[in-house]
């Protein structure tokens, strides 16, 4: 074989090589697209202990020098499956979930930069604005109803949550309370129907002049797209969203406290047309300190544990009696999770390296635990799950192509980082 002969087949080796990764991502599209129209994510900012909730081990004799969970476990609607002893309510509704014990990565001391990694699936980047899943789920599946925003908060805004180089057209609504809607689209009560009507009128032909003295500018573009969409949003259709009293009272009495309401909230939008809620579960009076139970907070821990039982119980009975949870994905996340250790006032630290993230309804495969942890929870023991496969479940569930390119101005970036959605979740 001469020189040029093992150059050529170098080179068809290499190009055979680049080409397979996209085959491969292909086939797995082929496999796994799902039917669900809506994501309703339900955020436990600080980073909640997986062994103290969905992934229980043998408990600490001390709760100070020997490791292990806070409390016992009780059984599930999944054989082998065990919850906190504190999460009776979802404990027998696990055959319509799937936890997924083995995501991990490797933020462990920052929390913003950790909830920037569970949100848009990448580190932070110098150079690209990531966007967050809410935002990737609005440019890929797009809206169901022009009159109710595609992307909702529920929390705190913050960089993780944004649209990155998708631009404001898919970024959030964001809500402070459960009881009226945004402020921002609340007319108030002295501006009459005349004078809203003229009030538009001038500031359509101020914004027409605008847009012609910056012709194909984008920043502009999303600017004055979004500002329309605002207007579009302030309508009945949206507004009446916040009406609970409409509810019976004994759903909003199922729902419980302010959480609850929250996740009640997050039905009602799906119900018209949102395609992701992010509701954050970021009432830290409750324990304290919220779910970052360093010290003192893991005293009262199970007060939050029980909240979060109740609401989530709540919300996958609603949308069944609804007929919304084959079409609803429900995934409960945090930036990460916590060791099984103590520290010297009986808290917890931070712990990235396996921890879970639980999915339901969707239409998926569920009544099965994805992955396995050792003893301890420390350790993943079998089927690793990246973020960016985690994401690639998430987009794949709503029928979205986890592997298309968007574009941060000229440059491809695909919809995640290489993500490969968990196949047993699909069938």
């Amino acid at each position: 074989m001469t020189r040029r002969d093992i150059l050529k087949t170098g080179a068809a080796g290499l190009t055979a090589a680049s080409v397979l990764p996209s085959l491969r991502a292909e086939e797995t599209l082929d496999e796994v697209r799902g039917k669900a129209e809506h994501c309703i994510m339900l955020w436990l900012g600080g980073g909640s202990c997986q062994v103290d909730t969905f992934d229980p081990k043998r408990v600490s004799k001390d709760g100070l020098k020997d490791p292990g969970s806070a409390y016992p476990a009780i059984d599930t609607a999944i054989p082998g499956v065990q919850l906190c002893e504190h999460m009776p309510q979802t404990a027998p509704l696990m055959d319509r979930c799937a936890p997924v014990r083995t995501v991990h990565h490797e933020v462990i001391d920052e929390h913003s930069a950790a909830a920037y990694r569970m949100h848009t699936g990448r580190a932070t980047s110098g150079t690209i604005v990531y966007p967050s899943i809410g935002s990737l789920v609005s440019k890929l599946c797009g809206p169901l109803n022009d009159l109710v925003p595609t992307y909702v908060l529920m929390g705190n805004p913050s960089p993780a949550r944004e649209p990155g180089f998708l631009g404001a057209e898919h970024g959030y609504i964001y809500l402070t309370e459960t009881k009226s809607g945004p402020k921002g689209l609340t007319r108030p009560a002295r501006v009459t129907d005349d004078r809203h009507k003229r009030r538009l009128e001038m500031l359509e032909k101020m914004r027409t002049q605008y847009a012609n003295l910056h012709p194909n500018e984008a920043i502009i573009e999303n600017y004055l797209a979004a500002m329309k969409q605002g207007f579009r949003l302030s309508g009945p259709e949206f507004m009446s969203t916040f009406d609970l009293e409409n509810e019976p009272v004994e759903v909003r009495e199922r729902f419980g406290d302010e959480f609850g309401q929250r996740c009640l909230l997050a039905r009602r939008l799906i119900q018209r047309g949102s395609r992701f809620v992010e509701v954050s579960f970021n009432l830290n009076f409750v324990n304290g300190t919220g779910w970052d139970t360093h010290r003192e907070g893991q005293q009262n821990q199970h007060l939050l544990i029980q909240r979060l039982d109740h609401a989530f119980a709540a919300l996958i009975k609603d949308l069944e009696e609804n007929k919304l949870l084959d079409k609803t994905l429900l995934v409960i996340a945090s930036e990460f999770g916590r060791p099984a250790t103590f520290d010297s006032l009986g808290g917890r630290g931070h712990h990235a390296k396996s921890f879970t993230v639980m999915l339901g309804g969707g239409g998926l495969k569920t009544g099965q635990a994805i992955g396995t942890t050792d003893e301890l929870g420390m350790s993943i023991a079998d089927h690793p799950v990246s973020v960016p496969d985690l994401f690639a479940t998430i987009l794949a569930t709503l029928g979205a192509n986890p592997h298309e390119e968007l574009y941060a101005g000229s440059r491809p970036v695909p919809a995640t980082d290489g993500g490969v959605p968990i196949k047993e979740l699909f069938g």
